[in-house]
């Protein structure tokens, strides 16, 4: 995508849609922050890592029709815990409510699979870290260390009883 292209406005719709061949050189530009490169890999390092796990599901976000982020699910319809491996928006796109909403998104999405108990996601411990981001979406410390990196997570409390 061009730079010329309009850029989304703060109320534009989020999506989370498939990447495709025909998206997916949009999908690797996307670049988060110099200083937050060491929190999260590169979209193409994680399109790649998908393809040989058969567990991942990975969507680019979109605020209306301009991809503006990454996510990858760590989707397991066996399992009760669902794990968030990488999560990323594009240095240009953030601080407007795209991850926010992205991410309110991807909740749903595991709260909708069968018997899911809890979402998942870590991150390294550090100045500038996505801790705050998580934490605001209702993300909670388990106080487990995975790799050197934080456990959090996101309890899902039963629907109630009619």
């Amino acid at each position: 995508m061009s730079e010329q292209e309009k850029q989304p406005n703060p109320n534009a719709v989020v999506t989370l849609r498939e990447v495709t061949k025909d998206t997916l050189d949009d999908i690797l530009e996307l670049k988060v922050k110099p200083e937050q490169r060491q929190f999260v890999a590169d979209n193409a390092v994680s399109v790649a890592e998908a393809h040989f796990e058969e567990k991942a599901w990975f969507r680019a976000i979109y605020a209306d029709e301009t991809p503006v982020g990454f996510l990858m699910l760590y989707d397991d319809p066996e399992a009760t815990d669902y794990y968030l491996w990488r999560f990323m928006i594009d240095a240009r796109y953030q601080r407007l409510g795209y991850g926010d909403r992205a991410l309110q998104l991807l909740i749903e999405y595991v709260r909708s699979r069968p018997d899911a108990t809890e979402l998942l996601v870590s991150y390294v411990p550090a100045e500038g870290s996505p801790e705050p981001f998580y934490r605001r979406a209702g993300f909670v410390d388990t106080g487990q260390v995975h790799d050197g990196e934080n456990v959090m997570n996101l309890v899902f409390t039963p629907a109630a009883s009619a």
